[in-house]
């Protein structure tokens, strides 16, 4: 279901994406903004990040080998990776240059209507997209923050989407300020500066997404409430004692390998231990559904035999 929601979300980041990069760049073209100029990279570097992460998801899905024998399922967390690079080069670096360049060599806009109209319309369909995207990040989220949501989800899409909507209406504001104060006020310098905070803005929410990535990337473990589960469920299977101790980690998104000791009674015979692993593995699978790699070692528990 989660990576049902999170194509759609990338889709429709996609199609608007695209759509409003085309309208920047004809506004461009038409005022010589730079404002806009940087915006209508920006929409075509998130647009390449939408095909990005789909294609992330494409490799995801790929079966195991005998090189990857737990899958490919971290394919969509380096190519969510790479989109917070591609972000913060194509985005942040080249709006700061850009911004930079008309401050020091400010150019009179021409038809700064236009600008207005074509940012106006950007928002409109950036914000069908950001609500795409957070209706389907809901269910995960389910009661906790956004905040939180976006630094503990192991899905890496949504709030690669969330974020980078986020930055688009807010960089769209922006540049709107700057193209409205440059005409009102007759100073050019004042769409330098908008670029300018663009590039800023870029560049925070590229880190952001930086740092997630790469926590994902090297392996994070079950969520705190998921840890909860399991152990639950582990400590709660009919002759088992007590869990001993237990690992985790995430392959994907949507897989989530456990590695538990669990303790025995000593006299406990090879059926009996048999059933109790299958019956501990059957209760872990129904507590997180996304731990489908399971290996559960029994052990006396020596707590008891002294």
């Amino acid at each position: 279901m989660s990576t049902a929601g999170s194509t759609r979300a990338i889709i429709a980041a996609l199609l608007a994406n695209a759509g409003i990069a085309v309208a920047k760049f004809v506004g461009f073209v038409i005022t010589g903004s730079s404002s806009m100029l940087a915006e209508s990279v920006h929409s075509v570097a998130d647009t390449s990040n939408q095909g990005l992460l789909l294609f992330g998801q494409r490799q995801a899905r790929k079966q195991a080998d005998d090189l990857h024998q737990f899958g490919y399922g971290r394919s969509r967390y380096f190519y969510s990776f790479v989109v917070a690079l591609v972000l913060f080069t194509l985005g942040s670096v080249f709006a700061l240059y850009e911004g930079y360049h008309k401050i020091s060599h400010p150019e009179e806009l021409t038809s700064p209507v236009v600008a207005i109209a074509i940012l106006v319309v950007a928002i409109c369909l950036e914000s069908y997209s950001f609500r795409t995207a957070a209706v389907e990040s809901r269910p995960l989220k389910g009661s906790a923050s956004w905040w939180r949501f976006i630094r503990t989800s192991r899905n890496p899409e949504l709030p690669v989407v969330l974020l980078e909507d986020t930055g688009a209406l807010i960089g769209l504001a922006l540049a709107l300020c700057g193209v409205g104060l440059s005409m009102l006020t007759g100073d050019p310098v004042w769409d330098g500066i908008g670029t300018v905070a663009i590039g800023v803005l870029l560049g925070i929410i590229a880190v952001i997404l930086m740092i997630e990535m790469h926590s994902l990337l090297i392996g994070e473990g079950a969520t705190s409430e998921e840890d909860k589960a399991i152990r639950a469920a582990l400590e709660q299977t009919p002759n088992v004692d007590r869990l001993i101790h237990i690992r985790t980690q995430y392959l994907g998104p949507d897989e989530l390998l456990v590695g538990a000791k669990i303790a025995l009674a000593a006299n406990t015979d090879l059926a009996t231990v048999a059933a109790t692993i299958d019956a501990a593995e059957a209760a872990v699978r129904a507590a997180v559904p996304a731990a489908n790699v399971i290996y559960l070692e029994p052990d006396l528990d020596r707590a008891l035999t002294g």
